[in-house]
């Protein structure tokens, strides 16, 4: 009897974890390889890393940080052009612009970026593809140790997906058309 419940618990645990892995909607393998691309290429751009141009940041709300750097611009991986947006997060809480203008670096707690991919990739939300990086270019990680690339929170009450929506065209720092 104690290895009849066993197996049966063995079967209920491993249809749960093909459930839930089935319905996983970002921190891939394939998103986090998907992700590095991104990140070459915003080096590429100087978007991103050591080289990166800085623009004028501005007051910004939560979760993204007290100031911020907004860049619009398009980007090509693997054959396919779509909008990148690339949001520069900088902290703490009481930061002030002098203090982001006089050394950024020090304060840059993270880049959160969309991009949009190629047709197919997820038409229900205009085929974004969301992800968050530390400053050094790592993928950053949920409290349940997902990494944040994808289709962030797709489905989910907070996230990426949660909060940006078609009712504002995914953006609300420009009602200009960068999208398809």
């Amino acid at each position: 009897m104690k290895y009849a419940s066993l197996g049966i618990a063995t079967v209920v645990g491993a249809i749960a974890l093909a459930g839930s892995v089935q319905a996983q909607e970002f921190g891939t393998d394939e998103d986090a390889a998907y992700a590095a691309l991104l990140w070459d290429l915003m080096e590429a751009d100087r978007l991103a890393g050591d080289n990166a141009l800085y623009g004028f940041p501005y007051e910004g709300v939560n979760p993204h940080g007290a100031m911020l750097e907004t860049f619009y611009t398009q980007g090509t991986i693997n054959g396919h052009t779509g909008a990148l947006v690339v949001k520069r997060n900088y902290g703490p809480a009481e930061v002030s612009y002098d203090e982001v203008i006089g050394d950024p670096a020090a304060h840059l707690a993270a880049l959160t970026v969309m991009f949009q991919r190629e047709d197919g990739y997820d038409s229900d939300n205009q085929n974004w593809f969301w992800v968050k990086y530390l400053p050094d270019g790592t993928l950053d990680k949920n409290p349940a140790g997902m990494s944040l690339a994808g289709r962030v929170a797709k489905g989910a009450e907070q996230g990426c997906l949660a909060c940006h929506s078609a009712e504002d065209d995914y953006l609300f720092t420009t009602d200009a058309s960068i999208g398809r």
